[in-house]
């Protein structure tokens, strides 16, 4: 609801003339009417203090911030006009009123480091927020604050009206923090995303290279023989002895090279398995991996000789196992 326009007379009271101008004030002007008031207080104070005292004798109650004995307001009728106005328009108690400014000083102040430091977040974070607006503007909010700073010697019916702008511009304020915040919050969480995909995309690729890397080192005469030499241990228990068989065994059929292939047969890598393709059951990748065709050759000189010396011993006689 709108207060009513106050009927007052300035041409005798200065103080008066400066509140009704800081009434109407808003924006960028409110910053120099709070600081008129000031200074128009600070100048009347010693006839304030004696009115105040001159009203508490009295028993007046004050129910606005102009403070006024009723022989000073039968002397200036512009200050008697705007305290009647005001008991007229039903103010608020003065303690409800500094509560009232007190919260929201405190509120204000609040939004404003709250959004001064977000601003200085973002701006120090680098990341790209599109068209939101990255910087909030606490201008008019600050001067709301440095206004309500000396609300104690503010006339009480402008402190009201501070506190009401105060109110809104914080509420306007934390609107916009708020926004930011959450663009913010999702920039962030999109770039962290964007940052695991690059990690787990690069360990891949690292994993798929030590792969490769380890596969072509095995996939040597030198790899394939420390693979067979492994196998036969830790698979079937076969030491020394027997892998010195299984070497002699598998250097005469094809030269530990897994690649590998008899024209006249069709027999194929490092055991020679006829035809190729049984040392699928080993794996998939029998054409490509040493290993695969191994643990294949292994598996089958156990199952058919029992050991390589054994295979070895029947290569001899009969030129093939």
């Amino acid at each position: 609801m709108s207060r009513p326009a106050l009927q007052v007379r300035v041409d005798d009271d200065p103080k008066v003339e400066s509140l009704l101008h800081l009434h109407n004030t808003r924006a960028s002007r409110r910053a120099a009417a709070a600081v008129e008031a000031h200074s128009a207080v600070r100048a009347r104070r010693p006839m304030l203090l004696l009115s105040s005292l001159t009203g508490a004798l009295l028993g007046i109650t004050l129910t606005v911030g102009i403070v006024s004995a009723p022989a000073a307001g039968a002397e200036n009728p512009a200050t008697a006009d705007l305290a009647a106005a005001a008991v007229a328009t039903g103010p608020q108690p003065l303690r409800e009123i500094a509560d009232d400014a007190a919260e929201a000083y405190a509120e204000a102040t609040d939004a404003v480091s709250a959004a001064e430091a977000l601003t200085t977040e973002v701006a120090a974070s680098g990341l790209d927020l599109g068209d939101t607006v990255v910087s909030i503007d606490t201008s008019e909010l600050q001067t709301d604050v440095d206004a309500l700073a000396d609300r104690a010697l503010v006339p009480a019916l402008l402190l009201e009206d501070l506190t009401s702008d105060a109110v809104a511009d914080t509420s306007s304020v934390v609107a916009r923090t708020t926004a930011l915040q959450e663009t913010y919050t999702t920039a962030k969480e999109q770039k962290a995303a964007a940052e695991a995909a690059a990690a787990a995309e690069k360990a891949a690729a690292e994993k798929a290279a030590a792969a490769a890397a380890a596969l072509a080192s095995a996939n040597t005469v030198d790899g394939a023989k420390a693979t067979a030499r492994e196998m036969a241990s830790s698979r079937y228990g076969w030491g020394d002895d027997q892998f010195s068989c299984l070497s002699s065994l598998w250097t005469k059929e094809s030269g530990w090279n897994y690649q590998a292939y008899n024209a006249d047969g069709g027999a194929t890598g490092i055991p020679q398995a006829l035809p190729g393709s049984k040392m699928a059951a080993a794996g998939s990748d029998w054409q490509t991996n040493a290993a695969t065709q191994i643990a294949w050759g292994l598996e089958y000189i156990a199952g058919s000789y029992g050991s390589p010396c054994s295979a070895w011993s029947h290569s001899q006689a009969m030129n093939w196992y």
